[in-house]
């Protein structure tokens, strides 16, 4: 028997998506006076030198920095309440409910969050954005015996980032499920083309093509605070002959923003779409009564 399938994901990437800076810039390397040019200079070394992923060499220089000092697990997700975010977050979360209307609603239409980062889960997850979201992805650290973060558990590079997007396709959200499994279409809770990824460049490239080639919804955002122009230019380098995704737009949240009219129209085409699916299941389904 199918699913319902009613739900409206938007999948977000977490860096210069949803905030301007990266987490650990921002918050983590005050708090231990780490230098950021010096600390991505000697992970950016590993990658060149010694072919490191890029995600697991700056884990690992993140580790030799607080080789005395370590933080806890909670100690990181205690850091996130300072992370900052464009404007309009995290208000947009609740009011992009106000775009459902009453048909939505009574088809049981509803609307989730998901994050999936490359960045560290615990700062997010002490975030302001943490009560609006479905589930955080992101790299994680286990603890010793002291309590004290010592090795990565879980480690989310922008290649793997595409078996989260499966991950909330199927409904398996949960690390002990194993998200290889075959799942026919019909069962799947949150088909693609019910999502929307919203990412800002070249580590969301494998994200958004699986996106575009399972019928999904793709928007690219920059800064455009950014007087450089190099978040604009990784961004409109996904756009064209490249046709990575569908739209183009600053990383401003707020109501009438040209991001939030992409959002706010994609949740609309979505949510009559599966209103008409509904409507012709119960009418194909229904059985007239005798008229004599």
């Amino acid at each position: 028997m199918a699913v319902p399938q009613n739900i409206i994901g938007l999948v977000y990437d977490y860096d210069q998506t949803l905030s301007p800076t990266y987490m650990q810039d921002e918050v983590l390397f005050p708090r231990f006076g780490i230098n950021p040019a010096e600390f991505w200079k000697k992970c950016q070394k590993l990658v060149n030198d010694q072919q490191y992923e890029s995600e697991l060499a700056y884990l690992k220089v993140m580790l030799n920095y607080l080789d005395i000092d370590r933080p806890s697990n909670a100690d990181l997700e205690a850091l996130g309440k300072d992370l900052k975010f464009f404007p309009g977050l995290p208000d947009m979360f609740e009011e992009l409910e106000e775009v459902l209307t009453p048909e939505h609603r009574a088809m049981e239409v509803r609307i989730e969050h998901y994050i999936i980062s490359s960045g560290i889960k615990n700062l997010i997850e002490g975030s302001a954005l943490k009560p609006y979201i479905k589930e955080i992805f992101g790299c994680e650290f286990a603890e010793n015996e002291g309590g004290v973060i010592s090795f990565p558990k879980r480690v989310i590079s922008h290649t793997a980032k595409t078996q989260y997007l499966f991950r909330i396709n199927k409904g398996m959200l949960g690390h002990d499920q194993d998200v290889n499994d075959h799942m026919p279409d019909e069962l799947r809770p949150i088909p693609f083309h019910n999502m929307v990824y919203i990412g800002d460049g070249p580590t969301d490239v494998p994200c958004f093509t699986v996106m575009k080639r399972s019928n999904g919804n793709t928007i690219a955002v920059y800064n455009p605070g950014d007087e450089s122009r190099n978040s604009f230019r990784k961004a409109f380098q996904l756009s064209g002959a490249a046709a990575r995704i569908d739209f183009l737009a600053p990383a401003d949240y707020r109501s009438g923003s040209h991001l939030r009219l992409l959002l706010e129209e994609m949740i609309i085409d979505i949510a009559d779409r599966i209103v008409d699916r509904r409507k012709k299941e119960v009418f194909d389904g229904t059985v007239a009564a005798p008229t004599h």
